[in-house]
Parts: C-alpha cells; structure tokens; sequence
C-alpha cells in the first residue's frame, strides 16, 4: 500500500518568516524514523506500508508533528490501495515506467 502526502503548516507562526521547511522537515524526520520505506520529493512524501493502519499512524504522527509548530495544518494524501502487492511497489512502479520509456 502506497500513501503520497505533502503537509504544511499554514496560518501565521508570529516569526514573519514564509519558508515552512525547517517545519515541514520535522514531518519527514518522523517518515524516516518509522523505518518504512520512503521517498521524499520537493512535493510530497510517499510512505510503503503493508497495512492502512501502520501507513495512517505514521501520517498522523507526522501531522502531529508540524501541529506542535504550526497554529494551522494543511494534508493532501493519495492512497493506492492494492492488496495483492503490498512490498516493493515504491519502486517497482516507477521502474515499469521506466522499462515502457526505453521501449
């Protein structure tokens, strides 16, 4: 199972600063300590999990983190939700691709 989220913190913080990444690394420092795979891009944070519980927990926990920085959260997710290939799909999907573009 695959979940692809982005969160962020919105409202003003009192600094007057715009940049959210010192915020936003705390979520990705919760990804990468649950010890799932993962991948982060400059747009979302995509997370393998076998089970929607062990996925959502981690994206809860993540939430709660930048919620301890942030007055205001904002989550988008996508979840692929297949059963039946619940490993490896963080990267085999991107290799399919890969294989039908040198075709």
């Amino acid at each position: 199972m695959l979940f692809a989220f982005s969160i962020s913190p919105a409202g003003n913080d009192g600094t007057g600063d715009d940049s959210v990444g010192d915020i936003v690394a705390e979520a990705v420092r919760v990804v990468r300590e649950s010890g799932l795979p993962n991948e982060t891009t400059s747009m979302f944070t995509t997370i393998e999990s076998d089970t929607w519980d062990e996925g959502m927990a981690v994206i809860k926990k993540a939430v709660e983190a930048v919620q301890a920085r942030a007055p205001r959260v904002s989550l988008v997710l996508k979840a692929d939700i297949r059963p039946a290939h619940n490993s490896g799909q963080l990267t085999a999907k991107v290799e399919r691709v890969e294989r039908a573009l040198g075709s």
